[in-house]
């Protein structure tokens, strides 16, 4: 079949699922959109959840297993799906910040994950296994995503990233001294890169910053506009709509505020010196 997505089952319990999911479709030489019909859903969520974009909720299992009347058996593997150390949404945003034109991140309290050191990410890491929120295996497994997606920023032509980070997070001493040291160096290096550019929003910025959580936004190749926010229990991708839009002036009022890369770096050499 023409433009069919090669799966890679072994990928993660998302893409066996998938991988599946479209198997079992094909003995019942069922089309996506027949099987939908039969779900209740669209031809457009089933490729999702084939291809990995959109992970099975509890109510598509079910479904799944009642369109090919197999028990509960994609409704068990679906919450092998769930249990992993990957926010449940979050799997769905991946694709799109890997051809992403432009990315803009604000964050608090934590350097964003496609700006952490291998040590900093790590130490993130472990820090939930000892809370207990994700076991060791689901730790590998997000660290594994991290580094992918560190590295599909190196494309070419690379994407243009925009970062504002609330002071916080070079307060926030993460790993001990050394670790912290490195991270904030980093920081320096990409600040230097001619696609970059990282601001600070300092604390006495006060009402005047525009976000109270953190922001991802994407514009794509056609410029079209994504955003990405996350809550305790999931992650949100929310295309092109007024939210996104109105979220994109929030952020250029954010940068507006925000000290300049100059002026950034500066504090950062500052802040520097306490983590050395």
């Amino acid at each position: 079949m023409l433009n069919r997505k090669e799966l890679e089952p072994e990928k993660s319990p998302g893409a066996a699922f998938g991988q599946r999911l479209r198997s079992m479709r094909d003995e019942r030489g069922w089309t996506q959109d027949e099987l939908a019909e039969r779900m209740g859903y669209s031809g457009t969520h089933i490729s999702a959840v084939e291809t990995g974009r959109r992970s099975p909720t509890p109510h598509f299992a079910q479904s799944v297993d009642k369109a090919f009347g197999t028990g509960d058996q994609f409704e068990r593997e679906g919450r092998a799906v769930r249990n992993t150390g990957l926010l449940e949404g979050f799997p769905e945003y991946v694709p799109h910040e890997k051809r992403a034109a432009e990315i803009r991140l604000f964050e608090l309290g934590i350097i964003p994950g496609l700006l952490q050191t291998p040590e900093y990410a790590s130490a993130i890491a472990t820090g939930a296994v000892k809370r207990g929120a994700i076991t060791e295996q689901q730790a590998e497994e997000r660290l594994t995503l991290l580094a992918d997606r560190q590295a599909a920023l190196q494309r070419t032509p690379a994407p243009m990233m925009y970062v504002v980070l609330d002071e916080s997070c070079f307060r926030r001493v993460v790993g001990g001294p050394r670790v912290m040291a490195e991270q904030v160096a980093s920081l320096l290096e990409f600040a230097a890169l001619p696609s970059t550019v990282l601001q600070v929003a300092p604390y006495d910025m006060g009402e005047r910053r525009s976000f109270d959580l953190p922001v991802t936004l994407l514009t794509l190749a056609d410029r079209s506009h994504l955003a990405y926010s996350e809550s305790a229990q999931r992650g949100h991708l929310v295309r092109e709509t007024t939210f996104v839009l109105s979220t994109l002036t929030a952020y250029h009022q954010l940068q507006a505020e925000a000290l300049s890369q100059t002026a950034s770096v500066g504090m950062i050499e500052q802040l520097r010196k306490g983590t050395s």
